[in-house]
This record gives structure tokens, C-alpha cells and sequence, in this order.
């Protein structure tokens, strides 16, 4: 039996306060919205029952934000892609937001397990003054567990129209790229932070968030398998391989904290289910 999920989630300012309306169709949920920070960010959790995708089960995310309204996405564990009997598993996310819209876009990792055929699609559209910072973390198999990724595949597509595409596609069996010096290299884990903004950075304000993050991945454990750079005037990237999951995270986290504190203003207050 397959699954084809549907979630449609809108963010909206009333009296002050950001709030979240949604509806489904099929198995993926939004749990109660938060409030850690006060009304104007609101925090969700997005949580999909069945626990992982199969061949056949498609996921498709249709999130909006307007107005002033700023929302914040997570996840309460990983996504995770299971072997396929031939067809391939399928999760898009479409992001628009107008006006001067924010959205925070921070799930925990995908992961391919051995024989998966998996896509995962993120699409997004910025009206001139909003605004979107998010992540990816995909995970190549459970290498602490001895289940290593040897067959199958994982398509990635990320995309802001007109702006910004970055479209590849891993083979397990193509050992130039999953373990060649000028590929991965043996690394298990990629991983991006992304701020997007509807139209050009102003150039002091796109400097100052590469030279925190260089500062940040300087001292960090990770710093000779990545880096940052601003492909567009409209958007600065970091990347970074790693062997696992954990230490990624690490690094994408503290980034993540340095440049919510430098575009918006705002601490890091990390959304509670990171910490249970």
C-alpha cells in the first residue's frame, strides 16, 4: 500500500500574532502551534505518522506566508526513505511567501536506506521583502549502524525560480562520486543552510553573514569539508560533508544562530523538541 499525503499550511499576522492555519489529506500533520519567543514567530512541528516513505508514497508541502507573519518548521525526527520495489518515493515542498513574509525551514535529516529510490524536491517563492532561511541534511545510510548505502538512488532539487538551482542525483553504485577524492570521498552526510532573500542583499549585510559563518566554520571540526559563498546577490550558502549526521548539525546550528541574530535581529531559541 502506498501513501499520498497532502499538507497545506498558511501563515498569517492577526492582532499581532502569527497564526497557522491547515488541512490535510492523508497521513502528515501540524502539531500545536508555539509560542517560545513571543506571538509574532510562530513554532511547528510537522509530523508524518507512518515514520518513512516507500516506493510509491509521495509527500507534497504546499506552505504560504504573508503579511508580516513569521513561521518556523521543524520535524520530530528524521525522513526517512525506504528500500523501493521499482517506484520511486516522492516528497516536493513549495514555500511561497509575500509581502514581508519570514519563514524558518529547519527539518531533521532525509535518510536513504539501501535501495531507496528517492526524490526530494524544495521550491520557493519570495515576493521583494520576504524573506527564508532554511536546511537540508541527507544522511547516505546508517554507517554507525553497519547499514551502508550500496544500491539505489536520491535525486535533490533545490530552487528558487528564476534566482538559484541546484538539481544532482547520487547513485550508490557509482563509486567516483560516493567515495573519489573529487566526490564525497567517503563522506556519508551533505548538508546546506541557505538565506534567501526577494531581492538583493545589500552588500554589507550579505559580507558580514559569509564572514560569520567562515568565522564559525574556522573553529569547527568540520572546517576543511566546508564553506560558504553567495552564488546571487539574493542568496548566501553553506555546505558541508561529513562523515555523519551530528557533527553537520552541529555546524549548520550554529550558523543558523549567528545569522538569525544578523538578518532578523533575533536569538537562537531552538524549538523544544531538538532538546527531548
Amino acid at each position: 500500500m502506498t501513501w499520498h499525503a497532502r499538507l497545506q499550511l498558511d501563515y498569517r499576522l492577526e492582532a499581532g500574532r502569527t497564526v497557522a492555519r491547515h488541512e490535510h489529506d492523508g497521513p502528515l500533520r501540524i502539531l500545536q502551534s508555539l509560542y517560545p519567543e513571543g506571538e509574532a514567530v510562530c513554532h511547528n512541528v510537522l509530523v508524518h505518522p507512518p515514520g518513512g516513505l516507500v516506493g510509491g508514497d509521495t509527500l507534497d508541502l504546499q506552505i504560504t506566508a504573508g503579511g508580516k507573519a513569521h513561521g518556523l518548521i521543524t520535524t520530530p525526527g528524521a525522513t526517512r526513505f525506504y528500500k523501493s520495489a521499482g517506484e520511486p518515493a516522492i516528497q516536493r515542498t513549495h514555500i511561497t511567501l509575500t509581502d514581508q513574509a519570514r519563514l524558518e525551514w529547519l527539518p531533521l535529516e532525509a535518510i536513504c536506506y539501501n535501495q531507496c529510490l528517492a526524490e526530494n524536491h524544495l521550491t520557493i517563492n519570495l515576493a521583494p521583502q520576504a524573506e527564508f532561511m532554511g536546511w537540508d541534511f541527507t544522511a547516505l545510510g546508517l554507517p554507525l549502524a553497519n547499514q551502508p548505502f550500496q544500491q539505489g538512488s536520491f535525486l535533490q532539487h533545490l530552487e528558487v525560480p528564476g534566482v538559484w538551482l541546484e538539481r544532482g542525483q547520487i547513485k550508490a553504485d557509482d563509486e567516483r562520486l560516493m567515495n573519489g577524492p573529487l566526490g564525497l570521498a567517503g563522506q556519508r552526510c551533505l548538508a546546506s543552510l541557505f538565506f534567501v532573500a526577494g531581492s538583493k542583499l545589500e552588500r554589507e549585510r550579505r559580507q558580514s553573514a559569509l564572514d560569520l559563518a567562515r568565522d564559525v566554520i574556522n573553529a569547527h571540526p568540520l572546517r576543511a569539508t566546508a564553506g560558504v559563498t553567495s552564488p546571487d546577490g539574493q542568496i548566501v550558502v553553506l555546505r558541508v560533508v561529513a562523515p555523519v549526521v551530528e557533527p553537520a548539525m552541529d555546524l549548520l546550528r550554529q550558523v543558523w544562530s549567528g545569522w538569525r541574530q544578523h538578518f532578523w535581529a533575533l536569538s537562537a531559541n531552538s524549538p523544544r523538541i531538538w532538546s527531548t
